[in-house]
């Protein structure tokens, strides 16, 4: 029994290790949030069973959860670097399947069709000008490359209550729209989709949408980045002590092993 006892702790601490590494790779990932694993340990015992007798078998990985606290932010410059300040996620939809996908990584750019997009297809959601958020549904951020009069798409802007202001060669401004951002009941249930994308599950909930600075959320701001919110030597440490519990279960099956075979050799 001693045997799968440790066994289980070797495979929660490479499943700790797993986690640990994943979180070291992704370090200058902008928009990543770092995980951890929630070990339990299992108990087995009937009803009848004496509860001063029982004996443990092992532990198990209950959950991996992602901690959503917010990275330190990096100044870029560019004008289409966003980075939400406080709480919130962007909302972007795929142009290939419809999907709509939630991120915290602001890093957009804007393609020859005018639309806003994070460089793999997946366009930024604002809201048109004059909308509801409570009601209306947000939109594709999509400049148009020409104004009214026929004058040539110049700059963009994007201020901090997230209102999108496109500006144009004769010197004319546009407002484009403001950016939609998101909200969850419980936002350790996002499914990880990757390029720090997360999407909708029944464990989140469906998403609460709204604008910057109104609300839980937070304000947008332009010409910067939230970086990862893992910290190296945070994870340095949990390396060691995952190593250190990967070893000591290591250690219980070598114990076991010894232990069996000098009952084996026993004679009589």
């Amino acid at each position: 029994m001693s045997f799968y006892t440790s066994l289980s702790g070797l495979k929660n601490a490479q499943t700790d290790l797993n986690v640990i590494a994943h979180n070291i790779a992704n370090a200058e990932t902008n928009g990543f949030k770092k995980s951890r694993v929630d070990f339990g340990d299992i108990v087995a015992g009937s009803a009848y069973a004496n509860p001063r007798m029982i004996q443990g078998i092992g532990s198990t990985a209950e959950a991996i959860t992602q901690n959503f606290a917010m990275g330190p932010i990096e100044q870029t410059g560019s004008a289409l670097d966003l980075a939400i300040t406080g709480d919130g996620f962007f909302a972007t939809r795929s142009l290939a399947d419809g999907e709509i996908m939630f991120t915290r990584n602001g890093a957009f750019g804007m393609d020859e069709a005018g639309y806003v997009q994070d460089g793999t297809g997946n366009v930024l959601q604002i809201f048109a000008p004059g909308a509801d958020p409570l009601v209306d549904a947000p939109i594709d951020a999509q400049v148009p490359l020409t104004n009214g009069a026929g004058a040539a798409f110049a700059g963009l802007t994007v201020n901090l209550d997230g209102t999108v202001v496109a500006s144009y060669a004769d010197g004319t401004n546009e407002d484009v729209g403001t950016v939609a951002l998101t909200s969850f009941a419980s936002p350790t249930g996002l499914r990880q989709m990757g390029s720090a994308n997360w999407s909708a599950t029944g464990i989140s909930g469906a998403p609460t949408y709204g604008v910057p600075g109104e609300g839980a959320f937070g304000n947008v701001m332009s010409g910067a980045l939230e970086r990862s919110n893992v910290d190296i030597a945070e994870e340095l440490v949990s390396l060691i002590t995952a190593q250190r519990y990967f070893q000591a279960n290591a250690k219980a099956i070598d114990t076991a092993t010894q232990i069996s075979q000098t009952v084996i050799n026993l004679r009589t």
